[in-house]
């Protein structure tokens, strides 16, 4: 079945575009948007990703023209049982600062049936959704599909990064599906549903709030580089439609979940017009940039996505990658820098090794070094690395895809990821076998003329 899906599905290509599309010929009004009569007798609903008043080049808002609008619906009520474990305004009560390097271990797939809401968890984050400032940082795990329910996140924009597992998301605008090595985005606001088309699933997830994600400039790269808007994909109208008794819409409001029972699918929108829309990208389009010569380029050159701040040059949340590709810089050393940095950084692992961390950083783990926590190389790594001085060809890091969360906000951690059995305590030892290898001596020259007034310290 999940074969003949991925057959079957069409999209639309490009970032930021003005996208139609019909399910039905003949669906989109034509000369305006919102006339006395649809055709085929459709309900014309707006959804506004932006304030109405923003600026032409910022506004974000898409048509819908639905067989029943979505205000059709019982009242909402808090959701039974309820998810404790998502968070959207970070303080002491439910969060803590922890400047020590952190590392969990991949999160185990739950064998009792768990779906996409129920397997979502909090990580850390900063800010609040009621403020619309800030980020959160999940995890998710799942096993089955969401069945006659959908999701709708009125906080603030998904960014879902599967590691391992298919995703097929249904949406109001169509469906997608996305595989490990690719990402998605789902807008706040937007109603999806998701199924797990091989079983089980594991990934990561961050969300924005007050903000969406947008290409980063490239300055003086020039026109071309990184992530090409032409490889976004967005979906193609579809709709369900029929009774569809007790169908439950969940609502994520202030980070708490609530529940409303309506008699249709949500995915009732036949054709629409507009650029907010969920979209797909796949990490292996990805055109890196790298150093040809000398030193260690900084990840920023790596960025796919920016939600930015009002301050130039600084993000909310940046979303980077470290892809395959050839590592040649001469006379340096080639793995990261060892770094503090004003920024905080999240990082996951979705296949292979991560050039950095030759031990212990696996496949849908993550890690946390938040602001000014030094971090970099282990010693694996590092030892290693220095040992090939005399033999520095060019080589390809091959059968890897890492990335990282990076956020201005400082993060608070939630109890439940600090007190986790899948935290590696042992996470710090990895830099603590790094030994001196100070001399006075310099490396190009085998002996050093003592001068008059040093020959104590030369002893």
């Amino acid at each position: 079945m999940a074969e003949k899906k991925l057959v079957e599905l069409k999209y639309q290509s490009g970032f930021g575009n003005h996208f139609s599309s019909e399910a039905i010929a003949g669906g989109l009004p034509l000369d305006q948007n919102s006339p006395l009569l649809c055709p085929y007798g459709l309900y014309a609903e707006q959804i506004s990703g932006t304030s109405f008043t923003s600026p032409r080049k910022l506004n974000q808002r898409s048509w819908l023209y639905r067989i029943k609008p979505s205000v059709t619906h019982e009242p909402f009520k808090p959701r039974v049982p309820a998810q404790k474990k998502l968070v959207s305004e970070f303080d002491a009560s439910n969060s803590r600062t922890n400047p020590t390097q952190l590392r969990w271990r991949p999160e185990d797939i739950p064998e009792s049936p768990t779906d996409f809401v129920d397997g979502l968890y909090t990580i850390c984050g900063a800010g609040s959704s009621f403020l619309r400032h800030g980020f959160a940082i999940h995890m998710y795990v799942a096993n089955k599909g969401m069945k006659d329910s959908a999701f709708c996140n009125a906080d603030g924009d998904f960014l879902l990064v599967p590691q391992a597992g298919r995703l097929w998301i249904e949406t109001e605008c169509g469906r997608l599906l996305v595989s490990p090595g690719e990402i998605a985005v789902i807008p706040q606001g937007f109603r999806f549903s998701i199924d797990v088309p091989d079983g089980k699933s594991r990934g990561y997830v961050a969300e924005i709030y007050g903000a969406h994600f947008q290409l980063p400039d490239l300055g003086p790269i020039g026109a071309n580089g990184l992530a090409a808007p032409r490889d976004f994909l967005a979906p193609t109208a579809w709709f369900e439609e029929g009774l569809r008794p007790e169908y439950t819409i969940v609502q994520k409001f202030g980070g708490e979940l609530f529940t409303a029972k309506q008699d249709f699918s949500p995915f009732n929108v036949v054709t629409w017009h507009g650029n907010y829309v969920p979209y797909k990208y796949d990490l292996k389009k990805f055109c890196p940039y790298n150093t040809v010569l000398v030193d260690h380029g900084d990840p920023s050159v790596n960025t796919v996505l920016t939600a930015p701040t009002d301050k130039p040059g600084v993000a909310l949340l940046d979303f980077v990658i470290f892809p395959p590709r050839w590592s040649v810089a001469e006379h340096t050393f080639r793995p990261p820098y060892y770094h503090r940095n004003c920024m905080s950084e999240f990082m996951g692992l979705i296949y292979g090794a991560y050039e950095a961390k030759a031990d212990g950083f696996l496949p849908g783990g993550a890690s946390l070094h938040s602001c000014m926590t030094p971090h970099g190389p282990d010693t694996t790594t590092y030892e290693a690395t220095i040992a090939r001085v005399n033999a520095m060809s060019p080589s390809k890091l091959t059968g890897t895809m890492a990335f990282m969360f990076e956020s201005a906000l400082i993060p608070r951690v939630c109890h439940w990821a600090l007190e986790s059995s899948f935290l590696d305590h042992d996470y710090y030892q990895c830099w603590i076998g790094l030994q001196s290898h100070f001399s006075r001596i310099s490396l190009d020259k085998k002996h050093v003329e003592p001068t008059e007034k040093e020959p104590e310290a030369l002893e």
